[in-house]
């Protein structure tokens, strides 16, 4: 039987990489809309994609970095110049497909590896079926409901900290502005107990921002949500599905059984603002 998964490449993992860079920019476009006192931006540099979203947001970073095209000492300059002109660190996230020499070069220029990230795919070849009917239900939410949604994910997010569950809380009216990005919640008996996000760029689905209130956990509203995600980007028109986990994760366990594969794993190397 043919094996319907992509091969893993450096023009998998830039398309991969892309999608998910597109996605945080389209964020932070709508962060400088809803809230323009902020100075949020982005910026495209020797392909990759570095997007400002204040100090200290997570999305604060790039993506893209190396799978494009290597880049020159100069490019790198750059790219430290956005963030530190905002009182930012630096914060790349790097595919190994960018290759080890990169890494090496980020070293030497003061970078230390601080987070690694399971990039996770799955081809979409139609339409995924339904479930079997179960007590979650998963809808999409509508702008006017994005305090519903921001406060549904935010409490998912506390366990993690209490900078995320703040982040989490100013994040609903951001998202639900971003160019290709749909929110989505998952209820037990009309209370929603989850929430995550589907961005859409160039025929690629990102499966984005998913958390299930503490108290409900365990009860399938994940897997719900990432079915009904896969669901709509089927019939949006995509053919390739992604996330991103920490790796050994319950979210990674969950991705997998709902048949995506470990691509490959991404490492984000930090620098720290001068003082």
């Amino acid at each position: 039987m043919t094996d319907p998964f992509p091969l893993v490449d450096l023009a998998l993992a830039r398309r991969l990489e892309r999608a998910e860079g597109r996605a945080g920019a389209a964020f932070v476009a709508s962060r400088a809309r809803v809230a323009p006192e902020l100075g949020a931006t982005w910026s495209e540099i020797a392909g990759a994609l570095a997007m400002y979203d204040g100090v200290g947001s997570p999305i604060t970073q790039t993506f893209a970095l190396g799978v494009v095209a290597p880049p020159s000492d100069d490019d790198l300059a750059r790219l430290e110049a956005f963030f530190f002109e905002r009182g930012a660190d630096v914060n790349h996230e790097i595919s190994p497909l960018a290759g080890v020499e990169l890494f090496a070069r980020l070293v030497e220029r003061g970078y230390r590896p601080v987070e690694l990230t399971s990039v996770m795919y799955l081809p979409i070849g139609g339409t995924p079926r339904e479930s079997a009917s179960g007590p979650v239900t998963v809808r999409r939410v509508g702008r006017d409901e994005s305090v519903l949604w921001a406060t549904t994910a935010a409490q998912g997010w506390a366990t993690e900290g209490a900078h995320l569950e703040g982040f989490m809380r100013t994040f609903g009216a951001v998202t639900a502005a971003a160019e290709g990005t749909q929110c989505f919640v998952a209820e037990l008996d009309g209370t929603p107990v989850a929430a995550s996000a589907l961005a859409i760029h160039d025929g690629v689905a990102l499966l984005a921002g998913a958390s299930t209130r503490p108290e409900w956990r365990g009860r399938g509203a994940q897997a719900a949500l990432l079915r009904a995600r896969l669901r709509h980007a089927a019939a949006a028109g995509c053919d390739l599905a992604m996330m991103g986990a920490l790796p050994g994760s319950a979210s990674q366990r969950n991705a997998e059984r709902q048949g995506l594969r470990i691509a490959y794993t991404r490492a984000k190397w930090a620098r720290a603002v001068p003082v």
